[in-house]
């Protein structure tokens, strides 16, 4: 294990700290989000914990929980009381772009059925402004799609169609997905209310005001951030 590894399951084990008997839970995807389900299974396993059911926010972490035993559940309309995801960046604010992994509207339908909700990951994922390392993924329906890139185009921002027109990336719904990158900072609350009204747009990967709190691990151990409204 790598010490990106390490770290990134350094802060998954503080979040899964988090997690008590009878939760029903909400699991994240991504490398970071894996040790998340890992050590989830490992303490179920163990019998640390018991009765905890779990709602994945893709086919992948559905795998991966269905093979270490974690029972799985659709979203209960009463939502969930916890849910743990990575992230590709976040601030100090814990304002957060994700869906690198292609994810992002199912964690994001995860992420605000919680009440409570938490960002794990390494101390690379921490920056200044959101867009700094990371480009703004946005899943677009098919139909259309070149239609919908250049309304994006008029956002600001250069839209890629991930994978190409030739082999796109295609996301758990079907849905393809375009990363956004803009040559400098943007108002990310603007960006997201911009992105809601375009037609073809079926969700973005900004996680704006969501998180209750994040650990982010480092060489220098794991650092816990709390949401400033918290």
């Amino acid at each position: 294990m790598d010490a990106s590894d390490r770290w990134k399951r350094a802060a998954a084990l503080r979040a899964v700290e988090l997690v008590e008997s009878g939760m029903l839970v909400g699991l994240g995807t991504g490398s970071t989000a894996r040790h998340f389900i890992a050590d989830l299974g490992a303490r179920l396993s163990a019998g640390e914990l018991g009765d905890v059911r779990a709602v994945p926010s893709s086919e992948e972490s559905e795998r991966q929980a269905l093979a270490l035993g974690i029972p799985i559940v659709d979203l209960p309309a009463e939502g969930l009381d916890l849910a743990v995801d990575g992230m590709d960046e976040v601030t100090d604010e814990l304002d957060a772009i994700k869906g690198l992994g292609g994810a992002l509207t199912r964690e994001k339908i995860v992420a605000s059925a919680a009440r409570r909700f938490v960002l794990i990951g390494d101390d690379r994922k921490r920056v200044a402004r959101l867009g700094e390392r990371a480009p703004l993924p946005v899943e677009v329906v098919r139909f259309g799609v070149n239609r919908t890139r250049a309304l994006l185009r008029e956002l600001g921002a250069e839209p890629e169609l991930r994978g190409g027109a030739q082999t796109p990336a295609v996301t758990d719904n079907g849905n393809l997905i375009v990363d956004l990158r803009f040559d400098g900072p943007f108002d990310a609350a603007a960006v997201a209310e911009a992105l809601a009204a375009v037609p073809g747009v079926v969700e973005h990967g900004l996680f704006l005001g969501m998180a209750e709190r994040a650990f982010i691990a480092g060489e220098a151990g794991v650092t816990e951030l709390v949401a400033p409204s918290s």
